[in-house]
């Protein structure tokens, strides 16, 4: 399903960039090769305001605990770097994305589940998928289906999918990676099906306090990750009237602490607003600066980071 959509936005944006182009052409004679090149760049730069729009609402709810400083030059490669992980993600990678089972390597090392955010599909891990064929660990990448669906909707998939896993790879245990809903979707298995085939829950820019951008997305997951407007002061703590009844009902019900627990985030996401939202208390919280949401799944020193932390 999301793949299909993906390749309907891809052929909706094909469409008005060569229809821009031909009216360049044809009504103000520009040359051919400048008016598609016109076309294109009128797509880009369309999809280059959306992510430049959506760091200026992140700053604007940042709360009182701004994010660390960056210099204009850093700001626009965070920007750059963000467009283009989400022109690669949304143009490419899932489109193309075919479902697969799992990616076996011989080894010891435990195996993998990723799991993917809002309106994603397994596409979105290529990079990571990438890194961890590097390192011989088995893995693989679940489709969640319907992609409006309640969270709690997903985790009979996450139970199919962690038993094909553990069936593939004769482990009982895996490490289950969620970005951002992809986090709330295995907190949410846990809650249902209990931690004992967990090894290590990690989580990339999961709102686990929500996200006030979450507003703006249809779908009951998109309202079960919603963060109050008026509420968003940069510090989580004492601030559950911020959250949805679902999210507030989930951390009242899972202590996600100790070591088995790992939030990796930025301090400059663009889509979970505030950034604090993703930190989680007596977990290991690792913080980086200059990266987008989407970028996340393929940034070198997070993959680094995400690799050192499964193999731990």
């Amino acid at each position: 399903m999301v793949a299909r959509l993906a390749i309907l936005l891809l052929v909706i944006q094909a469409l008005v960039a060569v229809t821009i182009g031909m009216a360049l052409h044809g009504y103000l004679g520009m040359a051919g090769w400048l008016a598609a090149g016109s076309g294109v760049s009128s797509v880009l730069l369309v999809r280059a305001t959306i992510v430049a729009n959506n760091f200026r609402l992140a700053a604007r709810f940042a709360g009182s605990i701004p994010p660390p400083p960056l210099g204009g030059r850093r700001r626009l490669g965070m920007i750059l770097r963000e467009l283009r992980a989400t022109l690669r993600s949304s143009s490419w990678d899932m489109p193309l994305h075919r479902p697969a089972g799992v990616r076996r390597h011989a080894g010891t090392a435990t195996p993998v589940l990723l799991i993917h955010g809002y309106g994603c599909n397994g596409g979105y891990w290529r990079a990571a998928r990438g890194a961890l064929d590097r390192e011989r660990i088995s893995h693989h990448a679940l489709d969640l289906e319907p992609i409006l669906a309640s969270i709690d909707a997903y985790v009979p998939q996450v139970d199919a999918a962690i038993d094909a896993l553990c069936a593939a790879t004769g482990h009982y245990q895996v490490i289950v990676v969620g970005h951002s809903m992809g986090g709330l979707v295995a907190r949410a298995w846990v809650r249902a099906c209990g931690g004992a085939r967990l090894a290590r829950l990690i989580t990339l820019g999961t709102p686990h306090h929500g996200t006030v951008l979450a507003h703006f997305g249809p779908g009951e997951n998109s309202r079960q990750m919603c963060r109050n407007r008026q509420a968003h002061d940069g510090d989580h703590r004492g601030l559950a009237s911020a959250c949805s009844s679902w999210l507030n009902a989930l951390n009242a019900a899972q202590a996600d602490t100790g070591p088995s627990r790992v939030s990796i985030f930025s301090h400059h996401d663009n889509i979970i607003v505030p950034a604090s939202s993703a930190i989680v208390d007596g977990a290991i919280n690792i913080g980086f600066t200059g990266v987008g949401h989407v970028a996340l799944g393929s940034d070198r020193a997070v993959l680094a980071c995400l690799i050192a932390q499964i193999r731990q």
